[in-house]
């Protein structure tokens, strides 16, 4: 995602409301230079909303990045100098910084994920579990970190829960009217077994196999033979997803990816040109 496809101004309209009262203090030709470095290990992401934030606020002002998009950092490592009008640095601080201890904090732990089921035919999946208003950031950011996105949202694949199940009278039911109004591929959430069972004879493009044990991914998996994607979900965390790649599952979708997340510590100092 770039710079110009990013809609900024509902993250700045939050904060500036009618202006920043306490940046006019400054004298609005002042000059300043700024460092903004990280406090902690990350994996960098987001560099594009940190970017429109400030040249919003003031095309003139200059940022010289040091570390790329996706790359992994030490703590305290500087990441980038900023430079021009002291108001609008001043101003744009907070919403910037926001914006990329964010997302930062998404792509890391979508990197540890991601390590974490290296040698196994299985990928990491992100869900709809994003924060409210940073969707398409958060799905970005899983992307920058080494994961994969499943559905974007509900308009761009089909999803039969245990609810949908119940209203349609059954999964074959579900399946085949959702076959009939749309060609998006058709995902199948059971519970056990039997469930599974019954998902593989309706033939979706993929099964979603809902907190099952090990033993029981397992035997999913032999019963599957191949047939249709596998997706295991539920209770996965660091400790457990290697054990469930293992077991031979296609994805694992996990929801922390982008609701757990916790921003990266950053920090900004900024010093008024002489």
């Amino acid at each position: 995602m770039m710079k110009n496809t990013i809609n900024i101004m509902p993250f700045l309209e939050e904060d500036l409301g009618s202006g920043d009262i306490t940046a006019a203090i400054i004298d609005e030709n002042r000059k300043a230079t700024a460092q903004l470095l990280t406090r902690e290990p990350m994996v960098l992401c987001g560099r594009d909303w940190f970017d429109a934030v400030f040249q919003h606020l003031d095309a003139n002002i200059v940022i010289d990045w040091y570390v790329q998009e996706g790359e992994s950092v030490a703590a305290n490592t500087p990441l980038c100098t900023l430079s021009g009008n002291a108001r609008a640095l001043l101003t744009g601080e907070r919403t910037a910084m926001n914006l990329l201890q964010t997302l930062s904090a998404t792509a890391t732990i979508s990197r540890q994920y991601a390590n974490a089921v290296q040698g196994t035919n299985c990928k990491v999946l992100d869900t709809r579990k994003t924060i409210p208003g940073l969707r398409l950031a958060q799905k970005y950011a899983v992307k920058c970190g080494g994961c994969v996105n499943h559905r974007i949202g509900l308009f761009d694949g089909v999803l039969i829960k245990e609810n949908h199940i119940i209203a349609a009278g059954s999964i074959a039911k579900a399946v085949h009217i959702a076959r009939q109004q749309s060609a998006m591929p058709i995902e199948v959430e059971v519970e056990n077994l039997a469930e599974l069972e019954q998902a593989l004879e309706a033939k979706p493009e993929r099964i979603m196999l809902d907190n099952f044990t090990l033993d029981d991914l397992r035997k999913a998996f032999e019963i599957n033979a191949g047939e249709v994607e596998l997706e295991a979900s539920g209770n996965v965390d660091l400790t457990t997803i290697r054990a469930i790649a293992e077991t031979g599952v296609d994805f694992i979708s996990i929801g922390a990816l982008t609701k757990n997340v916790q921003a990266i510590d950053l920090s900004m100092r900024i010093q008024l040109d002489a």
